[in-house]
C-alpha cells in the first residue's frame, strides 16, 4: 500500500495543469475585454487628430 502509483500522480498533475491554464485564460480574457474600450477610445482620438490635421492641410 505504500507504493506510489505514478500513473495516478501524473494523471492528477495533468489535470491540475489543465485547471491552471483554464483559470489563466479566463483572467486573460477578462483583462483583455476590460481594456478594449479604453484602447478604442485612444485610437478614436488619434484618428480624429489625424483627420483634423488632414482637413487643415487641404
Amino acid at each position: 500500500m505504500n507504493k506510489i502509483m505514478w500513473d495516478d500522480v501524473i494523471f492528477q498533475l495533468v489535470f491540475l495543469i489543465i485547471l491552471v491554464v483554464i483559470a489563466a485564460l479566463i483572467v486573460f480574457a477578462i483583462r483583455a475585454l476590460s481594456k478594449r474600450p479604453k484602447q478604442m477610445d485612444r485610437i478614436e482620438k488619434k484618428l480624429d487628430a489625424v483627420s483634423k490635421q488632414n482637413k487643415k492641410d487641404n
